[in-house]
């Protein structure tokens, strides 16, 4: 078996944990840290990706560029890569990133959109960025679904497909049956990225790596999202443990997350804030298949219409939302209390 690839998301979608206000100090310290540990790929940037900060989805404590130019600094042999959303990242972030020495573009979208990713594909080629097809909450369609858009990417050029399993919806074998279809259908490698709001983000990335996946994410402390990511520290002792290959040493990503707690120590506003869990409400989100960042204006709309959350969520899920359509969640909470 070839050696697996690991990337590490805590400075990108663990940004989304203590509400986008990750310094460039404390990523210098943190990407050191990885690197030392042997992590393939550091990921860095707003949790929504290069130029998604805003006061719709929170504002970063510095500037992408600050960031990318911090962890780029400390680095040894680690490559550095961001995320792109196209429409919030836009071509010249991702020329941006690339100037300020970013290697990796992980080019994203929802699952069913492949389409509006070609453009910023092709210029990450073009720029010799090693590119990545990043399909966001993959669950949410069809193995046949994921199979099409996944070769759209691999037409693009993309050089390897990451399959996000946003909210913590799927069990191994249903990410199994995900990644043998990809393995069977395209030439280009598969990578998975789990989240963890029903207990599984490790028994998913190890299903994923069974099944052929060559690179797998995971965030130190399980940074990320809802009930946070897949957690870097648990995945390479669990892998070591299954005789699957990496050159992640054990000690090295356990001394990584000492780091990120030292550091988040070190400032009292981000210590205050609640790590990821895997509480009642994430796995509400996780079971119904709705993104965690709908958790609030769920509970607002259950309290001002007087209806169950977690019947709310489920409908959600019966609905198929997708992220910022807050307006879906007052329409079927007027539903649930008989307001027409």
């Amino acid at each position: 078996m070839a050696k697996l690839i690991v990337v590490d998301v805590t400075l990108r979608d663990g940004n989304h944990s203590i509400r986008q206000q990750f310094t460039p100090e404390i990523a210098a310290k943190v990407a050191a840290a990885l690197d030392a540990a042997g992590v393939d790929i550091i990921e860095v940037g707003h949790g929504d990706g290069v130029g998604g900060s805003s006061i719709h989805v929170g504002r970063t404590a510095a500037p992408y560029q600050q960031l990318i130019s911090a962890v780029v600094s400390s680095v040894k042999r680690a490559r550095v890569a961001i995320m792109l959303l196209p429409g919030f990242g836009t071509m010249d972030d991702l020329q941006q990133s690339f100037d300020l020495g970013a290697t990796v573009a992980r080019v994203a979208c929802h699952c069913t959109e492949a389409d509006i990713t070609e453009q910023h594909i092709q210029l990450a080629r073009k720029l010799g960025m090693f590119t990545v097809g990043y399909l966001i909450s993959f669950g949410m369609a069809t193995p046949q679904r994921i199979v099409e858009e996944a070769r759209r990417m691999e037409s693009y050029g993309a050089q390897y497909v990451n399959l996000a399993e946003s909210q913590g919806y799927l069990v191994p074998s249903q990410v199994r049956e995900y990644v043998h279809a990809l393995r069977e259908s395209v030439k280009i490698p598969v990578g998975f990225h789990g989240h963890n709001n029903l207990g599984l983000a490790i028994g998913n990335s190890l299903a994923a790596v069974e099944a052929g996946a060559a690179y797998v994410d995971g965030s130190l402390k399980s940074l990320g999202g809802g009930a946070g990511n897949t957690q870097s520290e648990a995945l390479i002792a669990a892998l070591k443990r299954g005789g699957f290959p990496t050159e992640v040493d054990l000690f090295g990503i356990l001394d990584a997350a000492a780091v990120l707690t030292d550091e988040l120590k070190k400032h009292p506003d981000l210590a205050k804030i609640p790590m990821p869990a895997v509480d009642n409400d994430a796995i509400m989100m996780g079971y119904a298949c709705v993104y965690g960042g709908y958790i609030q204006p769920v509970k607002r709309a259950a309290m001002e219409y007087g209806c169950d959350p977690r019947q709310l969520v489920i409908r959600l899920g019966e609905r198929k939302v997708v992220a910022t359509q807050e307006d879906v969640v007052i329409e079927e909470a007027r539903r649930l209390a008989g307001i027409t």
